[in-house]
C-alpha cells in the first residue's frame, strides 16, 4: 500500500494561485497525497511519479506546455512541456517567463505601525559626525595592490593576544583589494573603487586608520583621507612605502603608528544609542526553495520593526531582484526613486548582454540544487528580505546612505561584492540567509547568519547564528523568528560577537567592485 499523507503534513502550498508546492521533507516516488477541501488548483488525491527533493516544488495538478507557473502567487515562469500532476516541477520542465511585468509606482505604500513600546537602544560607539559605530576597530586601508601585503603583516602582528589590555578596541584589519592603479582616474571604475575605500575610511565602526600607499600608485593615499567627510574623531595616520624605504621599514613604522593609537582608541566606551541610528544591510547567499518563505520574510518582519523605529535597511543585488522589481516599485515614495530602480535594472540587462549572458542565467547550481528554478522564483523570495516598508531611496553602489527606512544599494550578488558595497554606504549590522550552508563574514560589521533550514543549521552549527527553519518545521511562527532576529539585531550591535567573528572570518571578503578599463 503506497503512503498517504495529507498535503499540508508535507508540503507548503502558498498562495491559492499557486500550481505548485514546495516540499518539506523528501517525498519517495509513488506518495499519496490528499489535497484536502477548500480552495485550490484541485481536490483529487494525486501520486507522485518520482521523488521530490526536499524544499522542491511538485505540481498540484496538470499544467499545459507553455502556461505560466506561480509561486507566491507570482509567475516564476513558463512549463517548457506538458507537467503531470504530481511531477517535480524544476529546470527539465520549467524555463524562464519574459512577459513584461507592469511597473507602477507607490500604488502598495504601506504605513508601518510604530510599535508602542519605547524605543530600544544598543550599546554602541557614537562617532562625531553623529552616526553610531556597532564596533570599534583599526583599519589599514590599502590606496593599490602594492601595499596589500605590507598591511598584511601589519595586521599579523595584532593577532591573538596582542590586544589582550585593550579591551575596547574590537581588532585590527586590513583592507587590501586587487586595484588602485592601471586606471583611467576619470572612469567609472576608479570613481567606484574611491568610493568604496573612502566610504571604509569613514565608517562609523573605525575608530582608527593607517592608509597605506606605494608612493606612485593613480589613487593616492591622501585622496582616501581628505575631501569628503570622514569623522573628525577618527585616529589617522598615513604613510608610503617607498617614502618610508621599503617592505620591512612600512611594516615597524605601520605597527608603532597603530600602537600609538590604542591607548586612544581603548578610552572610547559602548552607551546607550537608539536603535533608529542603525543601518541593517540585508543580504542571502546559497539561497535554496525555502529561503523566501523562512528566513527572509522573518528578516523582513525584523526589518520592518527598525524601519518602524527610524532607522534604516539595506536591500541589494540587482540581479537578484530582476523579476520582483515591480514588488518594490509599487511600494516607491515618489516615481523617481521607482524609476531609478528601472534605470539600474536597465542598466544590469546591458551589462550582462555585454558579457554575452543575461540576467536570467541566474540561479546558480546550488540555487538549483536547493529547489530554486528561475531568477523570477529567486528574486521573489530574495525580495522577502525588505518586509512591506516603503522604498525610500536608491543608491548607486558604495553611495553613502543617508535616507532613513527602506532603501535599495545597487550591487552584483556576488556575496562579498555587495556586502563590500552597502558596508561601503554605511551598513553597522548585516544579515545574511543561506539554505545552503555560506560561511561568509563582513569585518569590521558584524555579520549575522540565518539559516533557512533545519538540516543546514545542524549540519553547520559553527556557522550559523539562528534556525529560520523551524518555521516550515512548525515549531516557530513567521512572527517569532522575526522577533529572535530584532532581538538578535540589538544584542550583536551591543557587541555580541556572531559565528563569524568567533571565526575571524571577514577581512578577506572586503572585495570593491571592479569594471572598466584598465591600462
Amino acid at each position: 500500500m503506497p503512503t498517504r499523507v495529507l498535503l499540508r503534513d508535507v508540503a507548503l502550498h502558498l498562495n491559492d494561485r499557486d500550481e505548485v508546492a514546495v516540499a518539506l521533507r523528501p517525498l519517495p516516488a509513488g506518495t499519496l497525497i490528499d489535497l484536502g477541501p477548500g480552495p485550490g488548483p484541485g481536490t483529487e488525491p494525486l501520486t507522485l511519479p518520482a521523488d521530490i527533493p526536499r524544499s522542491h516544488k511538485f505540481a498540484l495538478a496538470a499544467i499545459a506546455a507553455g502556461a505560466q507557473v506561480h509561486k507566491y502567487g507570482q509567475p516564476i515562469g513558463r512549463a517548457t512541456a506538458y507537467i503531470a500532476a504530481g511531477e517535480h516541477v524544476h529546470s527539465q520542465n520549467l524555463g524562464m517567463d519574459d512577459t513584461s511585468r507592469a511597473h507602477e509606482f507607490g500604488t502598495s505604500r504601506t504605513e508601518l505601525a510604530v510599535p508602542s513600546e519605547p524605543m530600544p537602544t544598543f550599546l554602541g560607539y557614537p562617532r562625531a559626525d553623529g552616526r553610531a559605530g556597532t564596533r570599534n576597530f583599526v583599519g589599514i586601508l590599502t590606496s593599490v595592490n602594492c601595499s596589500a601585503t605590507a598591511a598584511n603583516l601589519i595586521a599579523e602582528a595584532f593577532r591573538g593576544f596582542a590586544l589582550d589590555e585593550f579591551e575596547n578596541v574590537d581588532g585590527v584589519m586590513a583592507l587590501t583589494h586587487q586595484s588602485g592603479c592601471g586606471l583611467v582616474p576619470t572612469s567609472e571604475g576608479a570613481q567606484v573603487l574611491l568610493r568604496t575605500l573612502r566610504g571604509y575610511a569613514a565608517h562609523p565602526n573605525f575608530g582608527g586608520l593607517l592608509v597605506v600607499g606605494l608612493g606612485c600608485e593613480m589613487v593616492p593615499v591622501e585622496s582616501l583621507v581628505t575631501g569628503y567627510d570622514l569623522p573628525t574623531d577618527t585616529l589617522v595616520s598615513t604613510m608610503n612605502i617607498q617614502g618610508e624605504g621599503g617592505v620591512r621599514a612600512t611594516v615597524k613604522e605601520g605597527i608603532a603608528r597603530i600602537r600609538a593609537m590604542l591607548p586612544e582608541l581603548n578610552k572610547r566606551t559602548r552607551i546607550p544609542i537608539s536603535v533608529s541610528e542603525l543601518v541593517l544591510g540585508l543580504n542571502c547567499g546559497g539561497s535554496d526553495g525555502f529561503s523566501g518563505i523562512t528566513a527572509n520574510p522573518a528578516l523582513g518582519v525584523a526589518s520592518d520593526l527598525l524601519v518602524a523605529y527610524g532607522a534604516t535597511s539595506v536591500l541589494a543585488e540587482t540581479p537578484e531582484v530582476f523579476g520582483a522589481e515591480h514588488l518594490l516599485t509599487s511600494r516607491a515614495v515618489s516615481p523617481a526613486v521607482g524609476q531609478r530602480l528601472l534605470d539600474r535594472i536597465e542598466w544590469w540587462q546591458g551589462y550582462a548582454k555585454q558579457g554575452g549572458g543575461s540576467l536570467d542565467n541566474n540561479p546558480s547550481p546550488g540555487n538549483k540544487a536547493g529547489g530554486l528554478t528561475t531568477i523570477l522564483e529567486k528574486s521573489l523570495g530574495a525580495v522577502a528580505k525588505a518586509g512591506q516598508a516603503d522604498l525610500s531611496a536608491v543608491y548607486e553602489y558604495a553611495e553613502r546612505i543617508t535616507e532613513r527606512g527602506l532603501v535599495f544599494m545597487d550591487t552584483p550578488g556576488y556575496d562579498p561584492v555587495s556586502v563590500t558595497g552597502i558596508i561601503a554606504g554605511g551598513a553597522t549590522v548585516v544579515c545574511f540567509t543561506t539554505g545552503r550552508g555560506s560561511v561568509f563574514g563582513s569585518k569590521p560589521t558584524p555579520s549575522i547568519k540565518l539559516a533557512t533550514n533545519s538540516e543546514t543549521f545542524n549540519r553547520m552549527p559553527d556557522d550559523m547564528d539562528l534556525n529560520a527553519g523551524r518555521i516550515v518545521d512548525g515549531t516557530a511562527s513567521l512572527a517569532e523568528v522575526g522577533a529572535e532576529i530584532f532581538d538578535l539585531i540589538i544584542r550583536v550591535a551591543s557587541g555580541e560577537q556572531t559565528v563569524s567573528e568567533e571565526l575571524g572570518v571577514g577581512q578577506e571578503e572586503f572585495i570593491p567592485w571592479q569594471f572598466g578599463t584598465v591600462t
